[in-house]
């Protein structure tokens, strides 16, 4: 994705399941678990550079002492300054001191060791910065097990109504950001639960347990399942969450559409929980088949006596997995998803073909960013497998007719497919240090391109993840590209043009910024075609208030009104710098549909290119993002 945008977070969770000192004489390293914490957040940095954070439960500590501790940063390199942090004070000790330490004096020296310890990288997508905004949220209380610490991956599309329920509740909640919303309805209906398990012992339990034989038995008897399932009723959007609470249990939990994505593994000394299913596989190194999803709609336990469930806390609904995860957002190093970012350059490849001609002796293919190199490697593939099959088909041909001469096989057997490292982004430029006319010059030097290595007569394939807004190719990458000085270019996209807002997670619900809708309004406009324009305004003022559920997507008929490669064409003229000075021309090639269902059939969250959103809430979004690109408001439109 050459444009940048905010993002999906990430979030990772690590249970022991044996005592510390279990830990120490197997692994040799009391603080083994940590480790493994800091490698899953490291090996997930790229849902998240934002903001981090840790805590930790500490099991049976003394009265009076920490048991749940957090750190969290918003500084550069989070995750490094966290765990720095989080392991200075162990540097301190002595091996000596280490290996002849009680477990409770080590975690009174070192605050971050525990038993169970969750963290999160954060793209934020709503709310402000600073580490205030960074998750872990906590909500402490004197009893125990009312103590609660989330993380989230997620995006609520309905956090102002929730808040106003917690409010008519009678409850006092502090910010409407989404994290504080879930945070304050999780902690009611945990206290819910107390009162329910307090109210169901009678008078008799009371008298024959008090103090922290009582809350001992309450703590035993809590029943997460019915807390979710009242907690999350109303919630409308995608999310995957993991928690802690106070008496030792933890939790990790995935939104009934399984939207976003969460994955686990247990092993004899450990569960532990991840956003992606490689972190998990490569930390713990284990096969792929030992990871398992969190499935949608359920909530997988640990109790605080080490029982482990996966049970459903609502009804699951139609599987809607996030098809940005497998196209960009994910790891590549999962296998299937690497076999599925090559099989969306195969499925370019027909219309890549097309539109160079079929002439790829005169065609250089490169990528941009690095994230699209799967897909580039895959279209570069099929390419060479087409060029070939058409090749051979060509030679029978001329052996049937008698015409086949030596040059002809000498070319055939010599056949490749010119695929080169055009494009380098090497850092990122810190383009926010200068005013805006200068940054412009800043951005148009964050890649650079290798000369020689096309001719002029040349037609540069450059292929890219997806095109979002397009600033960054019209801002820079076109500019750099054209100093190789090709005869044409061609921008191919390994997805579909992004023509919808997204709400459940990606930092994209202004319409206006979309190239594709953007393109769309060009032609409709130049077609004399505005009244459907208004006619789609007046449509969604008429259901601005009604509820979700009776929404429809008028937006739809729009895009259905421009054929793909009038968007196509559209796009290739607004990613033109208007003052540069290379004569070629630029074409935009899409994928289509078709194949992004073929290329990834199991991840049919396609919201954003098709407009079938999962929930309710992602029709008012796109109602309303409508209507303030009508008004020209550029806000968040949730």
């Amino acid at each position: 994705m050459s444009d940048f945008i905010g993002h999906k977070c990430g979030v990772a969770l690590v249970r022991l399941k044996k005592p510390l000192e279990e830990v120490r004489q197997e692994h040799g390293d009391m603080l083994w678990g940590l480790r493994r914490l800091y490698l899953l957040m490291e090996k997930q940095r790229n849902r998240g550079q934002d903001g981090a954070g840790i805590a930790s439960m500490k099991f049976d500590m003394p009265a009076g002492e920490p048991f749940m501790v957090r750190l969290r940063s918003a500084k550069r390199n989070p995750v490094e300054r966290l765990f720095d942090d989080a392991m200075r004070p162990a540097t301190a000790l002595s091996a000596l001191e280490t290996r002849g330490a009680h477990p409770i004096e080590l975690k009174r020296r070192i605050p971050l060791l525990g038993e169970a310890m969750l963290g999160h990288l954060r793209y934020g997508t709503y709310g402000g910065r600073g580490a205030s905004f960074c998750h872990p949220y906590i909500r402490r209380n004197s009893v125990a097990s009312r103590n609660l610490i989330i993380a989230g991956n997620f995006n609520l599309t309905n956090s102002t109504e929730i808040f106003r329920t917690l409010v008519e509740m009678g409850l006092n909640p502090v910010g409407d950001t989404d994290t504080g919303v879930v945070l304050e309805k999780l902690g009611h209906f945990l206290d819910m639960e107390h009162a329910r398990l307090h109210a169901a012992m009678g008078p008799e339990s009371f008298q024959a347990l008090t103090g922290n034989a009582l809350a001992e038995s309450v703590a035993n008897n809590l029943d997460l399942v019915r807390v979710l399932e009242r907690a999350t009723e109303d919630f409308d959007g995608g999310y995957a969450f993991v928690g802690l609470i106070g008496n030792g249990d933890v939790f990790a939990f995935r939104d009934p559409n399984g939207i976003r994505p969460l994955f686990f593994v247990e092993t004899d000394d450990v569960i532990a929980v991840a956003s992606e299913r490689a972190a998990l596989t490569t930390i713990f190194n284990l096969q792929t088949s030992r990871v398992q999803a969190v499935e949608p709609g359920h909530v997988l336990t640990m109790r605080r006596n080490g029982t482990v469930a996966h049970q459903p806390f609502c009804d699951a609904g139609p599987r809607r997995e996030c098809a940005f995860e497998r196209i960009y957002f994910s790891r590549g190093n999962d296998p299937s998803i690497y076999e599925e970012r090559k099989q969306l350059g195969h499925e370019l490849a027909p219309r890549v073909l097309k539109a160079i001609e079929g002439d790829t002796a005169n065609a250089v293919f490169g990528f941009i960013p690095n994230t699209s190199e799967t897909a580039y490697l895959g279209l570069v593939e099929e390419v060479g497998r087409q060029t070939r099959l058409n090749r051979g088909k060509e030679l029978v041909q001329r052996l049937a007719a008698g015409t086949l001469t030596a040059a002809d096989l000498k070319q055939a057997l010599t056949l490749t497919v010119r695929a080169e490292k055009v494009a380098h982004k090497d850092q990122k430029l810190r383009t926010f240090i200068t005013h805006d006319e200068a940054r412009l010059d800043l951005v148009s030097h964050v890649y650079d391109v290798t000369p020689g290595i096309v001719a002029p007569t040349d037609t540069l394939v450059m292929v890219d993840d997806s095109i979002v807004r397009g600033t960054t190719l019209r801002d820079s990458i076109v500019t750099m590209l054209a100093r190789l000085n090709p005869a044409r270019m061609v921008i191919a996209s390994s997805s579909p043009p992004i023509c919808y807002p997204d709400c459940y997670g990606i930092d994209m619900s202004q319409l206006g910024r979309f190239i594709a809708f953007e393109a769309m309004v060009h032609v409709l406009r130049s077609r004399g075609e505005q009244a459907r324009l208004d006619d789609v305004e007046r449509r969604c003022v008429e259901q601005q208030h009604w509820e979700p559920r009776r929404l429809k997507n008028h937006v739809r008929t729009l895009f259905e009104a421009v054929d793909h490669a009038s968007i196509e064409s559209a796009v290739a003229h607004l990613i033109r710098p208007p003052n540069l000075a290379w004569k070629g021309t630029i074409q935009v090639v899409y994928q289509t549909l078709e194949g992004l269902a073929n290329a990834i059939p199991n991840s049919t969250g396609r919201w954003y290119f098709d407009g079938d959103y999962p929930t309710p809430g992602g029709l008012r979004v796109l109602n309303t993002a409508y209507l303030q690109w009508c008004r020209r408001e550029d806000s968040r439109a949730y």
